[in-house]
C-alpha cells in the first residue's frame, strides 16, 4: 500500500477531528460550519471552507478519505505539499461555488414564479427563515420546483466530496493508464475513462434529480463543480507548464 503523504494526513486527522466534534456537538456545530444557502440567516463566510471538513455519517467521511488517502498522496508525492493543498483548497471552494450557483438558480426562478402568482418576497422569506413552507406553493410549482425551490434555501451541503472529486480529476491527468475499479465493477477501468464516467454520471444524477441507491442528500452539482474546478487547474498548469519548484 502506498504510504501516505504528510498533508494529505494532516487533512484527514482534520476531517476525523472534525467528525468526532459533530458526533459531541451535535446539531450546533452543522448549524456553525455546514454550508447554507448566501440569503439564508445561517449562512456565515467561513462556511465554503468549513463545510468541506464536515461529514454526514461514518460511511461519508469513510470513502471521502480513503479516497483522499489513495489519489492524493499520489499527487503530493509528484507535486509537493504547497502544490497539493492550494489544488485541493480550491476544487473544494469551485465545488461550494457550482454548487451555491444551482441552489441560486433554482431559488430565484421558483421565487419569480411564485411572486408573478401573487406572493411577496418579504413573506416567502420570513416564513422560510422560520424553517417553515406554505402549502399553497405546491398549487403553483411542480413536485420537483417545489423540491428544489425549498432545499435550495433550507438544505445545507457537508463534505469533501467536492474536492475529492478534482483531486480524482487530476489523478487522471497525471497517471491516465492507471487501472482503477468499483467494488460493484470487477473490471479494472483506466483513470482516463473512469474518472470522466463517475463525473457524467454525477452530471446526470444532478440534472435528473434521480439516485442510484435510492433517497437524496447527495449534492451532485458540488461534485461535478470540484470536477471541472480540478480539470480547469490542471488545464491551465499543463498549458502554462506550472511544475513543482514552483511552490517550493
Amino acid at each position: 500500500m502506498r504510504n501516505v503523504t504528510e498533508t494529505v494526513k494532516q487533512l484527514i486527522i482534520i476531517n476525523v477531528l472534525f467528525f468526532v466534534g459533530t458526533l459531541i456537538i451535535k446539531e450546533p456545530a452543522y448549524k456553525i460550519l455546514a454550508l447554507y444557502f448566501p440569503e439564508n440567516p445561517s449562512f456565515q463566510l467561513w462556511q465554503p471552507i468549513s463545510h468541506m471538513f464536515m461529514h454526514g455519517g461514518f460511511m461519508h467521511i469513510f470513502f471521502n478519505m480513503f479516497a483522499l488517502y489513495s489519489f492524493g498522496s499520489a499527487l503530493e508525492q509528484v507535486w509537493g505539499s504547497k502544490k497539493f493543498l492550494f489544488f485541493y483548497i480550491s476544487c473544494g471552494l469551485g465545488a461550494a461555488l457550482m454548487h451555491t450557483g444551482v441552489n441560486y438558480y433554482f431559488f430565484q426562478d421558483n421565487l419569480n414564479t411564485l411572486i408573478a402568482n401573487g406572493f411577496q418576497k418579504q413573506e416567502i422569506l420570513q416564513i422560510l427563515n422560520e424553517g417553515k413552507i406554505n402549502t399553497r406553493w405546491q398549487e403553483i410549482l411542480s413536485v420537483s420546483d417545489f423540491q428544489n425551490f425549498t432545499s435550495a434555501y433550507l438544505g445545507t451541503a457537508v463534505g469533501a466530496s467536492g474536492a475529492i472529486y478534482g483531486t480524482i480529476v487530476a489523478f487522471a491527468f497525471m497517471f491516465p493508464n492507471a487501472e482503477l475499479a468499483l467494488m460493484f465493477i470487477p473490471v479494472p477501468i483506466k483513470a482516463k475513462y473512469f474518472v470522466p464516467g463517475i463525473v457524467l454520471v454525477d452530471l446526470y444524477l444532478g440534472i435528473s434529480g434521480k439516485s442510484i441507491f435510492g433517497g437524496g442528500g447527495i449534492a451532485h452539482f458540488a461534485h461535478v463543480g470540484g470536477a471541472l474546478f480540478g480539470f480547469l487547474i490542471m488545464w491551465y498548469w499543463k498549458k502554462n507548464q506550472f511544475n513543482k519548484n514552483r511552490w517550493n
